[in-house]
C-alpha cells in the first residue's frame, strides 16, 4: 500500500514559479517510477514528467521541457515537481502518481498509485 499526497499549488502570475510536492507513505520500496500528470477543464489527463526511483532518470513532456524539473529527495520520501516560466496553458488539476513497473512511463493507465491532486492556476 502507497499513499501520496500532493501540495503546493495555487494562483500564480503568467512567468512565475511553483514548486509542487508530492509526500509518499507506506511501502515505497516496491515503487519503480515516480509520475506527474495533469488535467485542465474539458481535457484529458496529460503526461507532465517522472523519475526513476532506482537512479537518476527523468522523462518530461515536450511542453514542459526547459521549464520544469521533477527531482526527489529521498530522505523525506518525496518528489517534486519545479514549475518556472509558469503559461496559462499550464493552468490544471497537478496529481502525483507511483507505478510498480518500469514501462510506459508516460502512460497514465500503467500507474498504481495516484494522489488527490493539487490545483495550479496561472493568471495572464
Amino acid at each position: 500500500q502507497v499513499q501520496l499526497v500532493e501540495s503546493g499549488g495555487g494562483l500564480v502570475q503568467a512567468g512565475g514559479s511553483l514548486r509542487l510536492s508530492c509526500a509518499a507513505s507506506g511501502r515505497t520500496f516496491s515503487t519503480y517510477v515516480m509520475g506527474w500528470f495533469r488535467q485542465a477543464p474539458g481535457k484529458e489527463r496529460e503526461f507532465v514528467a517522472a523519475i526513476n526511483w532506482s537512479g537518476d532518470t527523468t522523462d518530461y513532456a515536450d511542453s514542459v521541457k526547459g521549464r520544469f524539473t521533477i527531482f526527489r529527495d529521498n530522505a523525506k520520501n518525496t518528489v517534486y515537481l519545479r514549475m518556472n516560466s509558469l503559461k496559462p496553458e499550464d493552468t490544471a488539476v497537478y496529481y502525483c502518481a507511483g507505478k510498480r513497473s518500469s514501462s510506459r512511463w508516460s502512460d497514465e493507465a500503467s500507474y498504481d498509485y495516484w494522489g488527490q491532486g493539487t490545483q495550479v492556476t496561472v493568471s495572464s
